[in-house]
């Protein structure tokens, strides 16, 4: 085999507001390898400022694993412990070479015959514009949004009472991402605040790696609580286990580009299943090359709640994608 990789600059149709601030552009890299005349694409969608394989020699090990490409499976895992999103390329360009036709997991969905359900994502900014996004995602048939949280709380808090005046938690599932926004004192008030207007859960109430807090909030809140960037960097399977059993979360978020991939995504699944933790898989703003083998990935996995897929459509120069959204469904056409 012979493997190549290649940069690309995602443009954002409009910046995306979150609590770490303006996102105008999103870097992702695109890997390829050859087998004779078959080829696979998987992309190594490194999340800039997030990623814990976000360092200098990023791109020194992407020339390392084309050099490297037909050494033994186990040996380039452990080299690339330390690069989730590097081993998720990797996944995805060898499923591919495999499968072919845009297929890294063949199932009812690559046939055209499933759907994923999927929530509504609403970005951060002033009120108005909020406010536009629910009213579009509610009318297009979305019956579960999540809106990004903890720049204005008060602002953000007289949206979610409006919303629920309006609708039912029977009618509308809300849940909310702070991405470590509030600190422990105000997340205690915050999740108080979040229960009385029946909210689904809140991911990441606080920064990450405040375990004995987040232990402490996840044992005594009002609100289901679900961690998501407390997972990056989490890489070897008994730390993965330790952290559960300590925090013990209602949910976890799992972001492959960030958990090590498929194999990293099904051991946090195996251990939150024995544990009687939720889950639920969401894309990281990957192009949609990553986003399509991620909706291959989720939909035999059996979800059984909406999923987070949604990012295909942010960008003003993605790839093509064979990905349908129509409401709240997500097909593969």
């Amino acid at each position: 085999m012979e493997a190549q990789f290649y940069r690309h600059l995602l443009q954002f149709k409009r910046p995306g507001g979150t609590s770490r601030g303006i996102l105008t552009e999103k870097e992702t890299f695109i890997l390829e390898i050859f087998d004779g005349e078959k080829k696979g694409i998987g992309e190594c969608a490194v999340f800039r400022g997030l990623s814990s394989d976000d360092v200098p020699e990023y791109e020194q090990k992407l020339e390392w694993l084309c050099k490297n490409i037909n050494a033994e499976e186990t040996f380039i895992k452990r080299e690339l412990r330390d690069f989730p999103s590097i081993w998720f390329g990797l996944e995805q360009a060898k499923r591919n070479l495999e499968f072919g036709e845009g297929v890294y997991f063949p199932s009812q969905f690559t046939e055209g015959q499933g759907f994923i359900k999927i929530n509504g994502l609403i970005w951060m900014g002033d009120a108005d514009f909020m406010k536009s996004q629910i009213r579009e995602k509610l009318d297009l048939g979305y019956d579960c949004i999540k809106l990004k949280i903890g720049v204005n709380w008060d602002e953000e808090k007289e949206i979610l009472k409006n919303l629920r005046k309006e609708f039912s938690a029977e009618k509308l599932e809300l849940r909310v991402d702070a991405n470590g926004g509030f600190s422990f004192n105000e997340a205690i008030t915050v999740l108080q605040e979040l229960a009385e207007l029946k909210i689904h859960s809140i991911e990441q109430p606080i920064k990450a790696r405040n375990a004995d807090e987040m232990a402490e909030l996840c044992a005594e809140t009002p609100t289901a609580i679900a961690l998501d960037e407390e997972l990056i960097g989490v890489n070897d399977f008994s730390e993965k286990k330790i952290l559960l059993e300590k925090i013990r979360p209602q949910f976890i978020i799992l972001k492959p580009s960030l958990c090590g991939g498929f194999s990293g995504s099904d051991e946090w699944i195996e251990l939150a299943e024995n544990q009687g933790i939720g889950w639920w898989i969401t894309s990281a703003l990957e192009s949609n090359i990553g986003l399509n083998a991620i909706a291959q990935y989720t939909f035999i996995k059996k979800p059984k709640m909406p999923q987070g897929l949604g990012t295909g459509a942010l960008f003003t120069n993605n790839f093509e994608s064979r990905l349908n959204l129509v409401g709240d469904k997500l097909f593969h056409l």
